[in-house]
């Protein structure tokens, strides 16, 4: 059988293309030749023939997800490289503190009281005449351990009430919001005042206790936005159309896809409740002794300023630099985590 698409010799206008083309490149046109010769051999070698069976598309980039997108962007900020390395020598502080001081923080003398800095005791001595830059260090556990479990604590109680709220709606959303109401409607600090001062002795574990049920309802607000949001995108209308259940399309598609702005407001936060309950113990309802804190250290040495600085100034520069390293690395999350800010 005859190709239908040759061009024959008797066919009319046949010689006239075979002599307007006489290299065979009729389907290249006028200047073709020279358009060609311009293309490398290695060019030619390295171009897949779209035509054969046998060519396929092996090199395609898969899509990154936000997390992925996140860290590419966290690992060019010194931002966040800068608090990254302030919060591990923190950690390694509270953690093995040992390995910075062996001066025992409540082994005081009164014969060293408001003294300066001296061999083994570079930041000098309170009133008590305890050394101070061991107080400082031990001081960095309870901080620590109060911010971290009170950011876990509220995060958690948040991102489920606030979840809830979200997602279901209807009555639930009602009543859950105006429960997050009342509790905004209380100061955090003056809540704390009047609730800390009814009990005798204040553990860590108190202070995190009211930290927790008293700072709950931000994160709740923030979740609860979120949750919104991703529930009335297009693949969660789609999954519930294909049948998912509420617990699937909770745990499969919104909460993975409103986390981000939860964990903002958690680093942040961090920072904060570290600076609360310095200043809760500062008032005196917080942390008493015989617990090291830096709020403690600066209730100490409010009164003895103008003769002893020294007192005053390494304690709070050290809940200074915490607060600040965790203010910074929430920052660089959210922009990290923020299209909008990219």
């Amino acid at each position: 059988m005859s190709d239908p698409n040759a061009i024959h010799p008797e066919h009319p206008g046949g010689n006239e293309l075979s002599s307007a083309f006489p290299s065979g490149d009729a389907g290249l046109g006028p200047g073709s030749m020279e358009a060609h010769d311009l293309v490398s051999e290695e060019e030619l070698r390295g171009t897949p023939h779209m035509s054969s069976p046998e060519t396929k598309v092996t090199d395609r980039e898969k899509p990154r997800s936000l997390w992925q997108d996140a860290w590419l962007d966290l690992r060019t900020s010194w931002i966040f490289w800068i608090s990254v390395a302030i919060i591990a020598l923190l950690v390694v502080m509270a953690v093995f503190p040992g390995l910075f001081t062996s001066v025992n923080p409540l082994d005081c003398n009164a014969a060293f009281s408001q003294a300066g800095s001296a061999p083994g005791h570079p930041f000098g001595f309170d009133a008590q005449g305890c050394d101070v830059y061991s107080r400082v260090v031990h001081g960095t556990r309870d901080s620590l351990t109060i911010g971290i479990f009170a950011t876990l604590g509220t995060t958690l109680l948040g991102s489920v009430i606030g979840s809830l709220a979200g997602f279901y709606g209807g009555w639930m959303d009602a009543v859950l919001s105006r429960i997050t109401d009342i509790f905004f409607g209380i100061p955090l600090l003056l809540g704390g005042i009047v609730i800390l001062s009814a009990f005798t002795g204040q553990s860590i574990w108190i202070v995190i206790g009211f930290l927790t049920v008293f700072g709950w309802p931000q994160v709740a607000r923030i979740s609860r936005g979120a949750v919104v949001t991703a529930k009335q995108q297009d693949y969660v209308t789609a999954a519930r159309a294909l049948g998912a259940g509420s617990r699937r399309l909770m745990l499969r598609h919104i909460l993975p896809n409103a986390v981000a702005p939860v964990i903002v407001v958690a680093t942040i936060s961090l920072g904060a409740y570290i600076s609360l309950e310095a200043t809760l113990s500062f008032l005196g309802v917080g942390l008493k002794p015989p617990a090291v804190s830096w709020g403690i250290d600066i209730s100490n040495a409010a009164t003895s300023f103008r003769n002893a600085p020294h007192m005053l100034f390494y304690p709070a520069a050290a809940l200074s630099i915490t607060v600040l390293a965790f203010i910074m690395l929430g920052e660089a999350v959210r922009e990290a985590l923020d299209p909008k800010l990219r």
